[in-house]
Parts: C-alpha cells; structure tokens; sequence
C-alpha cells in the first residue's frame, strides 16, 4: 500500500500526540522522526505547519519552545486513518514513549517565561504541572530582563527543589 509520504509523516504526528497527556515540543517530535530517520527536518516542519493550519493541532509558543497538542479535528481524522501507520512504527513511538515518558512529561510540566510588564518591570513567570493540573504558579517581579531570564532558567534546573521547600515551610 503506498501513499503520499506526508500524509503518513502527519498521520505519525498525530497518533504521537495522541498517546500523551500532555504537549510535546517541536523539538521532542523532531528528536523521535529524525532519530528514526523517518523524514528530514525541513519536511518534518512543513508537516507540522500544515496540521496547525489545517486546526488539527493546536500550536503554543513558550519562550524558545513551541508546544503542540492534539486537536478535537486531529483525534477525529487519526481515528479514520491510523490504520495507515504501520504497527512497527506505532511500536517504536510506544518504546520511545516508555523510554522517555518521564524526561518528556517533565520538560513540558515545567514552564518559566517572563515578559516586561506595564510597570515597567519584568515579570517571570513560573509553573509546575502534574497531568495538566498546575501545582505551582508563581510570578515574580524584578527589575532586569537578564534577572528574569536567569530565574526562568533555574526554575527549569531547581523547580523540584524550589516546590518540595515550599510545601515543607507552608505545611
């Protein structure tokens, strides 16, 4: 059965999205296809594009991160063509997902942005996610963008620690 290559490279897409939780970046995406040499990079864009345009996948842009989730209109068209996804490769999503599930969950739960408010000020702006329920929210104000920038980094090196202190000292 041979078919139109990017059709089956959105179709892989989806069906990846599909078996999460939670978003996966752009990057994770392209980590896993590039990684199995299903397509090149530069393809593997244009596919992404064209499901966001076409609403079959919903696209967030989190500082220098675009995170991408399944659609209503995604899960529907899956539903009608996952069977032209070969079981190989629904099995190598299923490895790589038992592999990583944690590594992937964790870098798209923990969220730290920051943007200069109307005072003036920068804002950074940290969350910590568990199954799309936020266990943290937090904005700090501070009066430098590197400052802001610095404490959106270590919110993504420290936020277990920075989480674990707070409930320790608040319970």
């Amino acid at each position: 059965m041979l078919q139109d290559p990017l059709t089956l490279y959105k179709l892989i897409v989806l069906y990846m999205l599909d078996r999460v939780t939670f978003p996966l970046t752009n990057a994770q995406i392209s980590d896993f296809v590039l990684e199995k040499e299903y397509t090149n990079f530069l393809t593997l864009q244009q596919v992404i594009s064209e499901l966001t345009e076409a609403g079959m996948i919903s696209s967030q842009s989190i500082r220098n991160r675009t995170h991408l989730a399944i659609t209503k209109e995604g899960r529907e068209t899956l539903h009608y063509f996952e069977n032209r996804v070969s079981d190989a490769i629904k099995a190598d999503i299923k490895t790589y997902f038992r592999e990583n599930e944690f590594t992937l969950r964790n870098e798209v739960s923990v969220l730290g942005d920051y943007y200069k408010s109307t005072s003036g000020e920068y804002e950074a702006h940290l969350v910590a996610k568990d199954r799309g329920i936020n266990l943290i929210d937090l904005t700090l104000s501070v009066p430098v963008e590197e400052v802001a920038a610095a404490i959106c980094d270590n919110w993504q090196k420290k936020n277990q620690d920075i989480y674990k202190y707070l409930i320790q000292e608040l319970f």
